[in-house]
Order: C-alpha cells, then structure tokens, then sequence
C-alpha cells in the first residue's frame, strides 16, 4: 500500500501505511501559517482490503469542532465524489473504506485543481460577451484571472463576485462553475436580462497559490486574504491589492465573496451589518437578496448563520464589511457547508459540488432581484 499527496492541492503525511487496519496519517499545515483542516491524498494497493485511517491531529486542526457529525469524501476516477464512513473520537478523525479500484482519492471535500480551473476560465472566455483580463500575478508567478461580462457603463451597476480566498474552501469554486455557465447562456431568460442591466466582474479563484499548494486558508506568504482588505501591499497578499485596486477603478455597486464554512452545516449569508456607515438601503438590499435566494433555493436558508456584529463594530480587515464601508455597495459574504445540509440532506453525496452548481445558478434569480436597485445615485 502506499499514500501520496505529492501533487495539484494535495496535503497528508504518512506516519504509517503497513497494516490497513491501522493507517496512520497527519493533516500538514499552511506552508507559512499554522492553519490546517484540508487533506486531499490517494491510496494505491488496497484493492478489496478493509482500511482503516486515522487522521491523527484532527483535534489539533483550526477547527476541531467541524469534525463532529462530518464525512469525508472519497472517489475512485476524480469525478465522482461521494461520502464515506467517517467518525470523531479523542482528537482522531477515523475514515472506513473497502476501497473497489486500485486507487482511491480521499479528501475533505470534493477537490478542484488548478487544471480544471484553466479549462473552464477557457470555457468562459470563449463565450460571447466574455473578456478575459490577467489582473495581475501572484508570489509564486500564477495568474490572477479575471473575467468581465458585458461593457463597463457608467449608467450600469457593477457586480463583483469573487471566490477561493480560502483555497480548501473548494465548494465556491464549484459553485462558481454554476454561477457563470448560467450567466453566460445566451438561451436563460434570468442571465440575458442581467446581462442587459449590469456589468459582472468575476475572479473564479482568489488564491491560485493556497490552492495548488494545499493551504486551508492562506496564500504562499501565509496571509489569510479575508483578513488583508485594509491592508494589502503587493508583497503580502497582492491577490487583494489588485482586485482591490480594479474595484475602484472599475466601480462596485456589489460583491459577493463565496466560501465554505467547516462547522454550520447550513447555506447561509453573513451580513455587513455592523459596519460604522450601514444604511437603511444596504440593510433592506440585504434582506431582499436572501428572501429571493431561498424562493429560488431550498437548499439555502436565513435562520442559522453568524451573529451579526454590533453596530459600528464589524471587523473592517475583512472582505464585505471592507468594501461595504468603503463603497457603500452592497456586500455579502456566503457561506457553504463541508458537511450535508441539516435540512435537505444527501446521504450519498453530502454536500457536493452538484449541489454548489446549483446553488450558483439559483443566485442569478436573487440578484435579478436587486439588481435595479444596485447604481447608487
């Protein structure tokens, strides 16, 4: 038998691998933060053998307590992830599996690689209406790839939406697969409508180098770009200095930042309501988002999530409170579960990225919405 994780996203260390009953592994940290929870590896050479793998330092992880009633994920051709027997017990997460094939992928949740990525910014750029623009280049050389949909008017709202700041949080970029095929389908009455009243500004992955490298949360020079929106230098964390820098000069009258959240086993959006500035309007644009997100999705729901922060004490350094204090834009950070959803659940797949496809899709209703009300004046 043997385990690897030497490859596009991958994070594991063997300790031990000569007894299948007895598998022995550690979840590595971020290469310069001590940040860990994501694993993505393969095992060869347990064909038909009754494994068992205990990921020793799950209760050293960042967050011990998404371990509870979580499953991890397994697939055998890269394409097809589903869940597998998975428990929690004194700091060891503990994952069961006769594996059927010669190898098998297991991971925190369903990976996306940076291959998959270029083939599908390729998918985009090539459909009409799309432009696709390098923004920049990130500490280890990727590109940092952005794409525009529709011409940049000053009578038009525009509409950012961003994803992977948190590279293991790979649920947002299958969500965004969703979200762009749907926008980009010249025959969807919802995305052409949008496409006639707003310009959209995406960036698919944030972090190109947490992502390749296996981070949880950072990118190559250990920055948590969610904690660098007021105070991004190139040399840090230059991700957020660009995007940031092509939002003012762009103009922003909307974001949403997706992610994953490891404990709340639940879609939700977090708010920007404890910014110094809110207004009523932001408040109410708010509101009116998430009413129209759960029509549209009963996989997504407003009564569990974060406790807003006390007025006028948001933390500022991250995303949607940044720009929604800065910009006065709307601004919303969504989060999706690594576990299934308590209230629709899966029992093969969990939370999977069929469902984020979905649930991407579903949000161009919500922002069809708004969106007439997005230009400030």
């Amino acid at each position: 038998m043997k385990i690897s994780a030497e490859f596009d996203g991958g994070n594991i260390e063997c300790l031990a691998c000569d007894d299948p009953a007895d598998i022995r592994l550690a979840i590595r940290p971020d290469g310069q933060a001590d940040f860990r929870q994501w694993f993505h590896f393969r095992l060869t050479g347990a064909r038909g053998r009754d494994c068992t793998l205990h990921l020793t330092n799950a209760g050293a992880t960042s967050y011990p307590g998404g371990w509870d009633g979580y499953r991890a994920v397994a697939s055998y051709d890269r394409r097809d992830w589903f869940r597998v027997d998975t428990s929690y017990a004194d700091g060891v997460l503990t994952i069961r599996h006769v594996p059927q094939a010669d190898q098998v992928y297991f991971a925190y949740f369903a990976p996306y690689s940076r291959e998959r990525h270029a083939d599908f910014v390729a998918e985009c750029a090539a459909r009409p209406g799309a432009t696709l623009e390098v923004l920049g280049t990130t500490l280890d050389g990727q590109d940092l790839d952005y794409l525009r949909i529709g011409e940049t008017t000053t009578d038009k709202p525009d509409l950012w939406v961003i994803a992977r700041q948190h590279p293991g949080e790979t649920m947002a970029s299958w969500w965004m697969e969703g979200f762009l095929r749907r926008l980009l389908d010249p025959a969807d009455p919802v995305a052409r409508t949008l496409r006639a009243k707003a310009t959209f500004h995406v960036v698919p992955n944030m972090n190109p180098d947490g992502s390749r490298r296996g981070h949880l949360r950072t990118n190559a020079a250990g920055a948590d770009l969610n904690r660098e929106w007021g105070v991004a230098t190139m040399e840090r964390s230059p991700e957020v200095f660009l995007v940031r820098q092509a939002m003012r000069d762009r103009g922003i009258d909307f974001c949403l930042d997706v992610h994953g959240d490891e404990v709340l086993a639940y879609n939700f959006l977090v708010t920007a309501f404890g910014i110094p500035s809110l207004t009523e309007r932001q408040r109410q644009l708010h509101l009116d988002y998430a009413e129209a997100l759960v029509r549209a999705s009963p996989d997504f729901q407003t009564a569990k999530g974060y406790p807003p922060s006390a007025p006028g004490k948001a933390n500022l350094a991250l995303c949607s409170n940044y720009l929604a204090e800065t910009f006065g834009c709307l601004a919303m950070t969504l989060e999706q579960p690594f576990k299934d959803t308590i209230e629709t659940p899966d029992e093969r797949a969990g939370w999977s990225p069929e469902r984020a496809d979905r649930l991407g899709r579903a949000n161009l209703d919500a922002m069809l919405a708004v969106v007439d009300r997005l230009k400030q004046r």
